[in-house]
Parts: C-alpha cells; sequence; structure tokens
C-alpha cells in the first residue's frame, strides 16, 4: 500500500462524545430538551467519500473558517461476516477527522454533525491498513498529534467510555456494518494546557502529523492546510 493509495473504500462512521472527558464536557446539557435524557446507544455520524485526503496531501480550508479542530483517531476496517455471522475485523487505519470547530450548544449531540464535519477533503487517512492481529488491543494505543513538529495532543484510546468490543456490539444492534465499513474508535479532547476541552486547532499553513506511538506500522499521517480556491462566480 503507497501513500498515494486509500486503505478504505466503504462507509466511514464517527463516534460523537465517547471519550469520558468529553461526555463529561457534554453532561450539562444531556437533560435539555428535545431528548432530556443521555444518549443511550453510540450517536453515530458519516465522513462522506468528499471529505477522504489521500495521507501526505492537501486539506482545503474555506476562507471563513480561520481554524479547524484535529481529531486524531483509529478506524477499525470491516471485513466479510464469518461462519457465526458475526464481522470479521480486517484491519486499522489512522484518521484524522477535521472539522470545524463547534459546541454542544449550537450543534447539540443528536443532529448529525454534516455541516463542521462534511468539507471537501475534511477526513485524513493513514498510510497503512495494519491487520487485526497485529494491533491487539485497539484501545491500548497512544496517538501523538503534532502540529508544526510541536506535541499538541496525545490521546489515550483506553479513555473511550466504549471500548471497541462493546462499540461494535452496541452499533451492530441497531445496524449492521458490512465488509469494507470504517467505525472511528473515538475523538478525544486535550485534558490540559491551553487547549485543555477542545481538540488541537490548525490553520492554513500548518502541518498535522498523527502517529501511534505503540505501534508505529501504522505509519505517519501527515497533511497540510491549504487555503481553498475561491470560489468563481458565473458571468
Amino acid at each position: 500500500m503507497t501513500t498515494h493509495e486509500l486503505p478504505i473504500h466503504g462507509t466511514v462512521y464517527g463516534v460523537l462524545l465517547n471519550a469520558n472527558a468529553e461526555w463529561q464536557s457534554a453532561s450539562a446539557h444531556m437533560n435539555e430538551a428535545p431528548y432530556k435524557a443521555p444518549p443511550v446507544a453510540p450517536v453515530l455520524y458519516i465522513k462522506t467519500a468528499n471529505t477522504w485526503s489521500i495521507n501526505d496531501s492537501n486539506i482545503p480550508v474555506p476562507a471563513d473558517v480561520p481554524n479547524v479542530e484535529v481529531g486524531a483517531t483509529v478506524g477499525v476496517v470491516m471485513g466479510l461476516p464469518n461462519t457465526e455471522g458475526t464481522p470479521h475485523l480486517r484491519g486499522f487505519v489512522l484518521l484524522n477527522d477535521v472539522s470545524i470547530p463547534h459546541s454542544v450548544d449550537a450543534q447539540g449531540f443528536y443532529r448529525p454533525p454534516v455541516k463542521y464535519k462534511c468539507l471537501d477533503g475534511f477526513l485524513g487517512v493513514g498510510p497503512t491498513l495494519v491487520p487485526a492481529s497485529d494491533v491487539a488491543p485497539p484501545n491500548a494505543l497512544q496517538l501523538e498529534v503534532r502540529i508544526n513538529g510541536v506535541v499538541r495532543q496525545t490521546v489515550h484510546l483506553a479513555d473511550m467510555r466504549r471500548l471497541l468490543p462493546d462499540l461494535l456490539a452496541d452499533v451492530n444492534n441497531f445496524m449492521t456494518l458490512q465488509a469494507g465499513d470504517v467505525l472511528m474508535l473515538g475523538l478525544d479532547i486535550c485534558h490540559d494546557g491551553p487547549e485543555a476541552g477542545h481538540r488541537p486547532q490548525a490553520r492554513v499553513g500548518d502541518v498535522i502529523d498523527i502517529q501511534a506511538l505503540n505501534l508505529p506500522s501504522l505509519g505517519v499521517l501527515r497533511h497540510t492546510l491549504v487555503a481553498a480556491p475561491a470560489l468563481e462566480m458565473p458571468v
């Protein structure tokens, strides 16, 4: 697999509020209208195919977006079901779920965050799909986020509310993941420092690197943020 090929091809699903810290930060809003209760099942959203960016490419940022959030995570790629009908895990890949910064107040936690997350190029996809047999357990992985060479976040996937076995079971209770589909393990927020309470932010000109500290075979996911071309108005 070269850095100029995408190691994914199915539907990519993200999971809102799967990090314990982010759940706690949003808990004050969970009993408000219209649902008046915390979500029981995983809250999913889709990163549509227009968002996918191959490794070591440029991600375009619209002129009216001064900063974007870096969402470092790992995606599990589904394989064909086994003889018992249980989905087989094909492998794992680094992902950068880029989004326009937004709050629970602005978005809510049940409404799909399409306008914040589904802009062209807003999903960086890592260079390598590592076989599932080489990643055990996936929630033991630690991801390091560097922006222009400076460490801005370390993501501990063990800090997720639902670890992968429970996440898969709960998702499959209401929908069937198909072979090739990708499910993110979750995004975390910064726990300390000037960016505590939200994800690291970057702007046009910045270079973002994400790697798994304890699984170098996943490679280094790198993207550069560039200004999106201005739209030409019809004459």
